[in-house]
């Protein structure tokens, strides 16, 4: 019994124990010569631009996160265009008409968005 299972399962425990062995063995090289000293341009601002703090309880301002989520909606858009562009030809008018109606109201909220000033970064 201990035979056919291994004899099932073997190639699986083994790829296993190497993506195991590899992952451990590229955290250790990486912990023995990685630079341990950070320089000024590494502790800068980078994309949220905030400065860097110690203090993980700070307050932030809500517009990144207001900007961030509606570049998550509006990326989602696109997302849904590219499955719908290519079975166009076999979804017909009734597809077409779906998809305008879909990017009508998206365009709508990001035409409220832009008035409302969300998109304005101070």
């Amino acid at each position: 019994m201990l035979a056919e299972f291994l004899k099932d399962y073997l190639p699986i425990i083994l790829f296993l124990i190497i993506a195991l062995g590899l992952s451990f063995a590229f955290v250790a090289v990486n912990y023995i010569a990685a630079p341990s000293k950070p320089d000024p341009e590494k502790l800068s601002a980078y994309e949220c631009g905030f400065e860097p703090f110690n203090d993980s309880r700070m307050e932030f301002d809500v517009r990144f996160y207001l900007v961030a989520i509606l570049f998550i909606i509006f990326d989602l858009e696109i997302a849904f265009l590219f499955p719908w562009a290519i079975s166009l030809g076999e979804i017909g008018l009734y597809g077409f008409v779906s998809m305008m109606l879909f990017l009508f109201i998206l365009t709508v909220g990001f035409i409220y968005e832009w008035k409302k000033g969300a998109l304005d970064w101070e």
